[in-house]
């Protein structure tokens, strides 16, 4: 299915046709991409699964156990130059550490009823933090305050997930601004979302991770960005909400 879109519908796409015959051939591979993308889940091909579906469920992306994804997550990222990333609920997963990854995915396996793989998914996941150090790569991330507050993992953990905040800021691949409860809000509180060079946007629900690729989409998500980034503080400040945060477990 993938040669056909490639060297069938591709080649179909790129002739010039009446525009009511060129929306029906953009739905048909469209839906065609769709269905690759659920084909390559079910068998277990999870970077062709990322690459061709729009809307993956988390049980299907998992019914494996979560390693897999993990990998294919890494994937993309070492091809993106810059990721804008907001975060309303836990921190992305390449500032996590090993404790607090492993509080977070057991919670994700039980609630997902998925096969526990838990260790080795947390190994692949923290090897994505060496696009920080490596050069090449920019992240640019914006936490709402609660993620500082919720108790995902035991206070323990909490604490060094939180001091590994402190630790990565001054990076020079990274900007992280927090949004205090404080903030008037100009834009509400959103689902999280990872924008790659303005070529796609990865949403992650409850149960499915979307992936945006319209123009129109993506300049929706960069608005939303740079609306929340107005409301962010960021170095001295936000080391201070970060601190605070690590005495309220105490």
């Amino acid at each position: 299915m993938a040669s056909y879109l490639g060297d069938d519908v591709g080649r179909l796409l790129a002739q010039p046709a009446p525009s009511a015959e060129r929306r029906a051939l953009l739905s048909a591979a469209a839906q065609i991409v769709q269905v690759l993308g659920d084909m390559s889940a079910d068998a277990g091909l999870q970077g062709l699964a990322q690459r061709y579906s729009m809307y993956l469920e988390w049980r299907r992306l998992h019914k494996d156990g979560m390693r897999k994804v993990q990998q294919s997550w890494n994937s993309l990222h070492e091809q993106t130059r810059v990721c804008r990333v907001y975060v309303s609920n836990v921190p992305p997963g390449f500032f996590q550490t090993p404790p607090f990854a492993i509080a977070l995915m057991e919670q994700m396996t039980r609630f997902q009823g998925t096969p526990n793989d838990v260790t080795e998914a947390v190994a692949a996941r923290i090897a994505r933090s060496r696009f920080l150090y490596e050069g090449g790569h920019r992240y640019v991330v914006l936490m709402e305050e609660s993620v500082l507050r919720f108790r995902t993992a035991d206070p323990e953990a909490m604490r060094g997930q939180l001091r590994h905040l402190l630790a990565v800021m001054p990076l020079a691949a990274v900007s992280l601004g927090i949004i205090p409860f404080t903030a008037q809000r100009t834009v509400w509180p959103l689902e999280a979302f990872y924008l790659h060079d303005d070529t796609v946007a990865v949403v992650e629900t409850l149960t499915a991770e979307i992936k945006v690729t319209q123009p129109r989409e993506l300049a929706d998500y960069a608005k939303a960005f740079a609306g929340l980034a107005e409301m962010a503080v960021y170095g001295d400040p936000a080391r201070d909400l970060i601190r605070a945060a690590i005495d309220a477990l105490g």
